[in-house]
C-alpha cells in the first residue's frame, strides 16, 4: 500500500457491517409504507366546447323569463263631472276663434241673433229683419253688470282663469252692480264671456276654467249639462266644446234679466266662418 491509499484509509470510516445495512433499510421501508402519499394534481383544461355545452345546460335550466303582455289601451271615459265638462271646453275653445262670434238669444218663441267681427262690424238678425242678417249703422257697447267693454279692451282680457276672475271682480266692484252678491255676480260675468261676449278663444278657455273651480258645480246626467251655483246651468256640445244653452242673459245694461212671463232666457255663443244669406 502506497501513501495515498493509507492517508485515504485513516481518514474515510470503517464500511458498515452488512446488519446494519439490512435494519436501516428495513426502517426506512417501513416509514415510507407508513406516509400518506401526496395527491398528483392534474392540470385543468376545458376546451371550448366544453364551456358551451356547460352554458347551454345553464340557460336550459334557469326559468324562462315572462314575456310582457301588452298594455290595453285605455278605456275612453266617459265625462260624469260637472268640472271635467268645462275643462274638455276649455281645450276645444282653445282650438276656435274665427271670423265671426254668433250669438243666438231666445225667450218663448222669440229669437235673435248677432254675428260681430273683431274689427267691432256686426250683423243682426230678429223678427223685425224678416229673417235677414242686416249689417248694423254702429258698434254697439259690450257691457256687463255696469262696466262696458270695447272690443279692444275684450280682446285683451286675462288668459289665466285666476287673473281674469280678479280683474273681473275688481272690475264688478268699481261699478258698484251686484245684487246677487259679488261671487255670483263674478259667476255671471264669467258666464257671459262664454256665450255673449265675443271674447277671444285663449280668454273663453280662462272663463271655462275659472267656472269650474267653483264649488258646487255638478252634471246633470245627460253629460252635456253643468249645473252651477245659483240654480243657472251651462249646456255644452261636448264634440265641439261650444255652449248650446245657457239659462241666463244680460240687457243692454249688462244685468241679468228673465222675461216679463218669467221664461228664462237662453243665450249660446260659437265661431263661425259664414254669415246667413
Amino acid at each position: 500500500m502506497d501513501d495515498l491509499q493509507t492517508l485515504r484509509a485513516a481518514l474515510l470510516p470503517a464500511e458498515p457491517t452488512p446488519d446494519v445495512v439490512d435494519r436501516s433499510r428495513h426502517r426506512l421501508r417501513n416509514r415510507m409504507l407508513a406516509a400518506p402519499r401526496p395527491r398528483r394534481v392534474r392540470p385543468l383544461v376545458i376546451g371550448v366546447g366544453v364551456v358551451a355545452a356547460a352554458a347551454a345546460v345553464v340557460v336550459a335550466t334557469l326559468p324562462a323569463t315572462p314575456v310582457p303582455e301588452p298594455v290595453p289601451p285605455q278605456a275612453v271615459v266617459p265625462v260624469s263631472t260637472g268640472q271635467a265638462i268645462l275643462l274638455a271646453a276649455a281645450e276645444r275653445a282653445q282650438t276656435g276663434g274665427r271670423t265671426y262670434w254668433h250669438v243666438t238669444t231666445k225667450v218663448g218663441g222669440e229669437a235673435w241673433e248677432y254675428w260681430t267681427k273683431a274689427d267691432g262690424h256686426e250683423w243682426y238678425r230678429g223678427a223685425k229683419t224678416h229673417g235677414k242678417a242686416v249689417l248694423q249703422p254702429q258698434v254697439r257697447p259690450f257691457r256687463m253688470f255696469g262696466a262696458e267693454l270695447t272690443l279692444g279692451q275684450i280682446q285683451a282680457l286675462p288668459t289665466e282663469p285666476a287673473a281674469l276672475r280678479a280683474w273681473l271682480t275688481d272690475s264688478i266692484k268699481r261699478s258698484g252692480s251686484y245684487p246677487g252678491g259679488l261671487d255670483l255676480t263674478v259667476l255671471q260675468a264669467l258666464i257671459s264671456l262664454v256665450t255673449a261676449v265675443p271674447a277671444p278663444p285663449a280668454v273663453q278657455a280662462a272663463a271655462f276654467r275659472a267656472i269650474a273651480a267653483y264649488p258646487g258645480v255638478s252634471a246633470a246626467p245627460d253629460g252635456r249639462t253643468v249645473q252651477l251655483p245659483g240654480g243657472g246651468h251651462l249646456t255644452i256640445d261636448p264634440s265641439t266644446g261650444t255652449v248650446t244653452g245657457a239659462s241666463m242673459y244680460l240687457d243692454a245694461k249688462g244685468a241679468p234679466v228673465k222675461s216679463v212671463d218669467g221664461d228664462g232666457y237662453t243665450v249660446s255663443g260659437e265661431w263661425t266662418d259664414d254669415l246667413p244669406k
